[in-house]
C-alpha cells in the first residue's frame, strides 16, 4: 500500500501523459514548474507530506474498510461517526497549514457518494456498478490518487433541462454507447485541482428525467485521457507569482501555497465499461447529488475554519505590529471572529456526530445539519474577513510594491514611513498586510470567500434542502399539542 510523500506526488504528476492546458492565452508545456500552477501543487503536496509527520499521521490516515490497510484519509470510505469527525478535523488542520484550498476534499466526498449510490442502483436494478466501483476505490487507495470530483456542469440556459439545451455540450453526456464502453462530451466548470489530479470522477450535476438519460452518466477517467483540455481559471493578483525577484514573493501574500480552478472540456472521451458507474439510470441522479452535496457541505465546516484560524491569527498579528493588540475594541473584534469561526466548526462536527450508516456500509452525515453548516459558511467568513480588514487598516490595499524594497534609497523611505510598533520589522509588517490582502481579496479569497458562497452549492441550494428536511408539519403538531388545539 502506497503512502506517497509530497515529492513522490509531484513525481507522479510528471509521469502522466502531457496535459493540454491553456493559461492566459498560452499553452502550458510544463505545468509543474509554472509559478502559478506550482503554488497549487504545493498545497496538495502538503496533504501527502503531513501523512509522514508523526504529529499528524493518525489524523491524516485511516484503515481501509476494503483491505484493512493504512491509507491516506482522502482515499477513505468513512466507516464510523468518528471517521466523519476526523475528516473535519483533518480539513481544519490543512486549512491552517496552507491558508488556501488544498483541493482534495471534492474527490473524497465524491467517492463516498458514488459508493453508496452504486450500491442502491445494484440493489434495485441488479446491475454490477458497485463491484466495479469497489475495484476503482481499491485502486485509488493503492496508488494514493488525488481524485477530482467532477459535478458542476456549465448548464447553459438554466430555464431548460439538459435534453432541451440548444448546445447539449454544456452538460456532460453520452454521445455513443459501444460494447466496450461509452464516449462522452461536455464540460465541467470550477474544477478544483483538476490539473493537479490523477483522476476525474464524473457525476451528474442535478436530478434528471427519463428524457435526460444520456446526461445521467457517472464514470472515471485519467486526468491525462485523450480528448481532455484544461482552461486554467484566472484569479485576483495571480500575476504576482510571475515576479521572479525575492522581494516580489512578499507581494504574493502567501508565497508557497495556492488554489486552483479549471474549466475542463471533454471532447469525445472514451470510457471503458469497468470505469462506468451509472449509465442512464436517471432516477438515481438525485441520490448521488444529494449525498455528495451533504458530504461536501460538511467539508466546509473544516477547511474554511482552518483558513479562518489563519485570518484570526493575521488579525492579532497586524494589531500587534500596529501597537493596538491590547485595545478593548480590537480584542472584542477578534473574539467575534473566533465565535463565528468556532460556530462553523461546531456545525461541521455536529453533522458528523449525527451521521448514520448507509445500506452500503459507509457513513453519511446528517443531511439537514450539513446544509445548515454550509448555509452559515455562506455568511460568517464574510464577516470574519470584514473584521480582519477593519483591524488591518487601509494599508493592506495601498502598500507600495515590494520592488521598492529592492532599491536601497527607496527602501529607506518605505522603512521610515511604514514603521509600526517599536521593535517590529517594517518588512514583517508588510508581509502580514500582503497576507491579509491575499486572504480577503486575492487568490486565497477565491478559496475562502467566493468558494464559501458558491462551493458545494450556492446559498439557495442549502435553503431548499433545509426547507425540505425541516419537518414543519411535525413542529406544527408540537405547538398545537401544547396549545391544546385539536386537529
Amino acid at each position: 500500500m502506497v503512502l506517497m510523500t509530497g515529492t513522490e506526488y509531484i513525481e507522479s504528476l510528471r509521469k502522466r501523459q502531457p496535459l493540454t492546458i491553456y493559461l492566459m492565452g498560452q499553452k502550458i508545456e510544463n505545468p509543474i514548474e509554472h509559478p502559478i500552477i506550482r503554488a497549487s501543487i504545493n498545497s496538495i503536496a502538503l496533504t501527502y507530506d503531513l501523512v509522514h509527520n508523526p504529529d499528524y499521521h493518525e489524523l491524516m490516515t485511516a484503515k481501509s474498510i476494503l483491505t484493512g490497510e493504512t491509507i491516506n484519509r482522502f482515499c477513505h470510505l468513512h466507516h464510523s461517526v468518528e471517521d466523519l469527525q476526523n475528516k473535519v478535523k483533518m480539513l481544519r488542520l490543512l486549512g491552517q497549514k496552507c491558508g488556501t484550498c488544498f483541493q482534495r476534499c471534492v474527490g473524497m466526498d465524491a467517492i463516498n457518494a458514488v459508493y453508496l449510490t452504486t450500491y442502491d442502483i445494484d440493489r434495485k436494478l441488479g446491475t454490477e456498478y458497485h463491484q466495479k466501483f469497489l475495484d476503482y476505490v481499491r485502486m485509488a487507495e493503492t496508488k494514493d490518487w488525488t481524485i477530482d470530483g467532477c459535478m458542476t456542469d456549465p448548464k447553459g440556459d438554466r430555464s431548460k433541462r439538459p435534453s432541451e439545451q440548444a448546445n447539449p455540450d454544456v452538460y456532460v453526456h453520452v454521445t455513443e454507447r459501444r460494447d466496450d464502453g461509452v464516449v462522452i462530451r461536455g464540460a465541467k466548470a470550477h474544477q478544483t485541482g483538476a490539473v493537479n489530479s490523477h483522476e476525474h470522477l464524473i457525476m451528474p450535476t442535478q436530478t434528471m428525467r427519463k428524457e435526460d438519460s444520456d446526461f445521467a452518466i457517472c464514470c472515471a477517467i485519467p486526468a491525462d485521457a485523450k480528448g481532455v483540455t484544461y482552461y486554467y481559471g484566472r484569479q485576483s493578483c495571480d500575476l504576482r507569482r510571475m515576479d521572479e525577484t525575492v522581494e516580489g514573493d512578499v507581494d504574493c501574500g502567501n508565497p508557497v501555497y495556492g488554489g486552483q480552478e479549471c474549466l475542463v472540456i471533454f471532447e469525445d472521451v472514451f470510457v471503458p465499461n469497468e470505469r462506468i458507474f451509472m449509465n442512464g439510470e436517471n432516477e438515481f441522479c438525485g441520490r448521488i447529488v444529494e449525498s455528495f452535496a451533504a458530504y461536501h457541505r460538511q467539508s466546509y465546516g473544516g477547511c474554511k475554519v482552518g483558513v479562518g484560524d489563519v485570518l484570526i491569527g493575521a488579525a492579532a498579528s497586524i494589531a500587534e505590529y500596529n501597537g493596538v493588540l491590547k485595545a478593548s475594541h480590537i480584542q472584542d473584534k477578534i473574539t467575534e471572529m473566533t465565535h463565528l469561526n468556532e460556530t462553523l466548526y461546531s456545525c461541521g462536527i455536529a453533522c458528523s456526530a449525527a451521521g448514520q450508516k448507509t445500506p452500503a456500509g459507509n457513513y453519511l452525515v446528517d443531511i439537514l445539519l450539513a446544509n445548515v453548516c454550509k448555509q452559515n459558511v455562506t455568511r460568517f467568513p464574510y464577516e470574519i474577513a470584514r473584521l480582519l480588514q477593519d483591524i488591518a487598516g487601509g494599508l493592506f490595499v495601498t502598500c507600495p510594491s515590494a520592488k521598492e524594497l529592492n532599491d536601497p534609497e527607496t527602501r529607506k523611505v518605505i522603512e521610515k514611513y511604514l514603521v509600526g510598533a517599536d521593535g517590529v520589522d517594517t518588512l514583517d509588517r508588510i508581509k502580514m498586510l500582503r497576507l491579509i490582502e491575499n486572504l480577503t481579496m486575492g487568490r486565497a479569497a477565491v478559496g475562502y470567500l467566493t468558494e464559501s458562497m458558491h462551493g458545494a452549492g450556492s446559498p439557495q441550494a442549502q435553503r431548499i434542502m433545509i426547507s425540505r428536511l425541516s419537518n414543519i408539519e411535525e413542529k406544527m403538531k408540537l405547538a398545537k399539542t401544547l396549545a391544546l388545539v385539536e386537529e
